[in-house]
């Protein structure tokens, strides 16, 4: 339900910011395997792009609604795992004698099931989370106060992503005072992250709803990631 009278469609707007969602998904998951250190601090570098497929969850669910926003969090799911497997194919096909580069190969991209199962994990949960929450905030606020809503989705959203991955990832294998630390760490980055982005996040959603004439309000519209029908 919208409170246009033109319903949200899938239109060529929609498909780049579909894209650009996918495409930094992706590549996170690549870059998620450097670790760096900022300010002192432990992160991996996917601290740099993961946050944006959050902001771009918060355009399409506030634009688009939370039917449209499922379509994609799922669509970003099976990418990825398509990527998974051609890196895992790609893995065990044998090299050619000549090609140094298997062993850098397998450490970049030969994920464990552990991490891997974790990674998923986090992304759905996360996902889904940060944007039933904000479809929720829209309708109580009647569309008033965005920052309100971006900032609060992240912050519940990327701390069930954060707290799922980073327990599922490292439970028995960091002692639980650096597990609490790395933890808090990425979910606290990743807010700060929101917050500085707020003022981008506002420009791109009044560009979008002024060029796709909608403007979504998740009224009569199930919140179960599963009902892809409804």
């Amino acid at each position: 339900m919208t409170d246009k009278a033109a319903q949200p469609r899938i239109t060529g707007l929609f498909l780049v910011l579909a894209t650009l969602f996918v495409t930094l998904l992706i590549t996170s998951n690549i870059t998620a395997v450097k670790i760096i250190e900022l300010w002192g601090r432990i992160l991996p570098a996917a601290i740099v792009l993961f946050p944006i497929t959050y902001i771009l969850g918060d355009v399409l669910t506030e634009v688009y609604g939370f039917r449209f926003a499922r379509r994609v969090i799922w669509l970003g799911f099976l990418c990825n795992t398509l990527a998974v497997m051609g890196f895992w194919i790609g893995g065990i096909l044998p090299a050619a004698p000549f090609w140094e580069g298997q062993n850098a190969y397998g450490v970049i991209l030969g994920h464990t099931p552990r991490l891997l199962g974790a990674s998923f994990a986090g992304y759905l949960v996360g996902e889904f989370t940060n944007s039933i929450v904000l479809s929720r905030l829209k309708v109580a606020t009647g569309g008033r106060w965005l920052w309100t809503r971006t900032i609060g989705s992240t912050i519940v959203g990327q701390g069930v992503d954060s707290a799922l991955f980073i327990t599922l990832a490292f439970l028995g294998t960091l002692a639980l005072s650096d597990l609490a630390e790395l933890l808090l760490t990425q979910w606290v980055v990743k807010v700060l992250y929101e917050v500085a982005a707020t003022p981008m996040t506002y420009a791109v959603v009044t560009y979008v709803k002024r060029r796709e004439g909608v403007d979504t309000y998740d009224r009569q519209v199930s919140l179960n990631p599963l009902a892809f029908f409804q």
